[in-house]
């Protein structure tokens, strides 16, 4: 068998809790990495988008699952995008936008940077095999 390395785009449509779906796609990209592949980056969209709100506290016993990704994409270098539109539906903010919409305060966790649907379009063409969570 061929020991190829691919390349993997994800994209993350649950929330950090209450699903599965976030933590297996964490799950798997940490996997990936180890075993060699490349992550060309991850794309949050739906209640996905909560996964980058630097407000997430989870109890001392669990798993801070936003801490998790920002650690994983920081150590192999790739892209955490957060859709706009439904970050902002779902209050999940960065600086810029906070000034736009006259808010108080803003909330998007680093590296997670707000981006648009074309972010995704980009990163399904640049990569091997795009994978659902």
């Amino acid at each position: 068998m061929d020991n190829q390395k691919t390349k993997f785009s994800v994209v993350v449509t649950g929330a950090p809790y209450g699903s599965q779906s976030a933590s297996s796609a964490y799950q798997f990209c940490a996997a990936a990495t180890l075993a060699g592949h490349e992550i060309a980056g991850v794309f949050f969209y739906q209640e996905g988008v909560l996964n980058a709100s630097q407000l997430v506290s989870p109890a001392t016993d669990e798993i801070n699952l936003p801490d998790l990704w920002a650690t994983l994409a920081k150590q192999y270098q790739f892209p955490l995008e957060v859709c706009v539109s439904a970050a902002l539906r779902r209050g999940v903010v960065d600086q810029q936008e906070a000034k736009q919409l006259s808010l108080a305060q803003f909330n998007l966790k680093s590296p997670f940077v707000l981006s648009g649907l074309g972010q995704l379009a980009e990163l399904s063409a640049n990569c091997d095999r795009l994978v659902q969570f």
